[in-house]
């Protein structure tokens, strides 16, 4: 953080842990017991790491892979284009998933990495966001388990970060300047 920033908590570590539990319960009883977990890289480790955690206490045995996208580089804004940052998992072709994403923003990366997924042959998708920014939609998808909903500020932590700073941050919060 610099000197003129700070980071304002809107959501504690507890909380947090609270809703990830949760959310387990409510997606344990919907989703196969051996479904395929995509979490999606880099915002969502912590999320996702915590979530399967959780998971596993609610009954599941989840395989675990991951996928690196990305739209907003080092910005404050998403480009509004998604790459992919490395390779497909091999291991999604037949299998249910249930992606995980931080951030349900724009919709864009939802929807891009669904549909990449249902290419390589992933059968039925469900999706997991911790936080949802429903005034910033641009493209319709329908996250199926939301953590929070959340105004349009821009928030760090808990895995979020902003230039690649943040990251490390046991709960949620939105930076401000100083003197803000």
């Amino acid at each position: 953080m610099t000197t003129d920033e700070r980071v304002v908590p809107l959501f504690t570590a507890a909380a947090i842990a609270a809703r990830i539990d949760q959310l387990a319960a409510s997606i344990a009883a919907e989703v196969p017991k051996d479904v395929t977990v995509v979490g999606l890289l880099k915002g969502s480790f912590m999320f996702a790491a915590d979530l399967i955690r959780a998971l596993d206490r609610h009954g599941l045995s989840p395989y675990v892979e991951f996928l690196q996208v990305s739209s907003y580089g080092l910005e404050r804004q998403s480009s509004g284009r998604v790459k992919v940052i490395g390779g497909m998992p091999d291991t999604v072709s037949g299998k249910d998933v249930l992606l995980i994403d931080d951030i349900q923003d724009t919709g864009r990366t939802l929807t891009f990495t669904a549909d990449l997924l249902r290419e390589n042959g992933a059968g039925r998708i469900w999706s997991a966001a911790l936080l949802d920014k429903p005034s910033r939609r641009v493209v319709p998808f329908e996250v199926d388990f939301i953590g929070f909903e959340i105004e349009d500020v821009f928030v760090v932590g808990y895995g979020i970060d902003y230039a690649e700073r943040y990251r490390h941050l046991p709960f949620i919060g939105r930076v401000e300047r100083a003197g803000a």
